[in-house]
């Protein structure tokens, strides 16, 4: 039995990471140093070449101290 895809995957809004890392005065590097996680991972997750998983997603809304997920993702339906 394969596995079905789902009908939605969740993109970064960085749009919206831009924002409040301008607000802190901090870098894209500096982001990445706090997430423990690669500054190349980041940046695509960024350009949207990457989708973050779940784990991911809790962790930079906490670094970030964002509650509402629609702050920093979106829904991108998948063809």
């Amino acid at each position: 039995m394969s596995r079905r895809q789902p009908a939605f995957r969740v993109k970064l809004n960085p749009h919206r990471v831009w924002e409040i890392l301008d607000r802190r005065n901090m870098t894209q590097n500096e982001l990445a140093g706090l997430l423990d996680t690669s500054s190349s991972y980041l940046s695509q997750l960024m350009s949207g070449h990457r989708c973050p998983s779940p784990a991911f997603r809790k962790k930079l809304m906490d670094v970030l101290s964002v509650t509402d997920f629609d702050d920093l993702f979106y829904m991108e339906a998948v063809e």
